[in-house]
């Protein structure tokens, strides 16, 4: 017997209708010319717990290189916390829908 959590069972949730209603949003860091490398790497582990050191550094290289890099994507209310987090560190994050 299975019970409902178990992958591949029929739970009756709409995925689709879920994703219309709670689209995913992606945090972006900016490039600037203000915060040193060290900096953004503290700032990006600091304000989002679930990033380690060389991932911080690979988005923090990401923005250096291309302008701008995608953080996370998450919840909306989630994005709009680790944004303000963000900035609060004086970097320049922005959220837009994923």
């Amino acid at each position: 017997m299975t019970s409902p959590a178990d992958p591949g069972t029929e739970t009756g949730i709409d995925v689709e209708k879920l994703k219309k209603l709670f689209p995913p949003f992606r945090v972006v860091l900016h490039n600037d010319d203000h915060n040193s490398m060290d900096h953004v790497v503290r700032s990006l582990m600091k304000s989002v717990p679930s990033l380690g050191r060389d991932e911080a550094t690979h988005i923090m290289m990401e923005a250096h290189h291309h302008g701008q890099a995608t953080v996370i994507v998450c919840r909306k209310e989630e994005a709009e916390l680790y944004r303000d987090r963000l900035q609060s560190c004086g970097l320049t994050a922005t959220i837009e829908e994923a």
